[in-house]
């Protein structure tokens, strides 16, 4: 692949990525859940479904830990996260999805559904399977985060 076709490539799926983002938050937002931004989805992503620490939440999305921390602080005012003490670790807190939390993260699921089967539309459901395997085999295991 020469480096043009590269470039078109990686620009792609940036354009889609950023496109699919966009969509499931206004899908969110749409379904009633205000006052987020897709960032908080990306740390959702990590928390789902047994909780994370500030330190696994900062490694996930590319941050600092205070960064972490200040995200986490503001899903917890809005009511989408708590604070648990950490069973394996006393001196750790573990931050799980509130009930609001989860409803959101089930809004979140239900707005991507509704982007790619638009993708089903145009590109047919064969298409979007082998779309999703191959992608799968290039980044198989994430992290799900924000380009920052």
């Amino acid at each position: 692949m020469q480096n043009s076709d590269a470039m078109a490539l990686s620009a792609t799926l940036l354009a889609v990525a950023g496109e699919l983002t966009q969509r499931i938050h206004e899908g969110v937002v749409a379904r009633g859940f205000e006052g987020l931004r897709p960032a908080h989805g990306f740390a959702f992503t990590r928390l789902a479904p047994d909780g994370a620490t500030v330190t696994d939440l900062a490694t996930h999305l590319g941050v600092t830990k205070q960064a972490a921390s200040q995200l986490v602080d503001e899903l917890v005012r809005k009511g989408y996260v708590e604070r648990r003490p950490h069973p394996d670790d006393a001196r750790a807190r573990l931050i799980v999805l509130t009930e609001r939390g989860w409803a959101c993260t089930r809004a979140a699921e239900a707005a991507a559904a509704d982007a790619v089967r638009t993708w089903g539309e145009l590109l047919g459901e064969g298409e979007v399977r082998a779309l999703r395997d191959q992608l799968v085999r290039i980044a198989p295991n994430g992290p799900i985060r924000p380009a920052w």
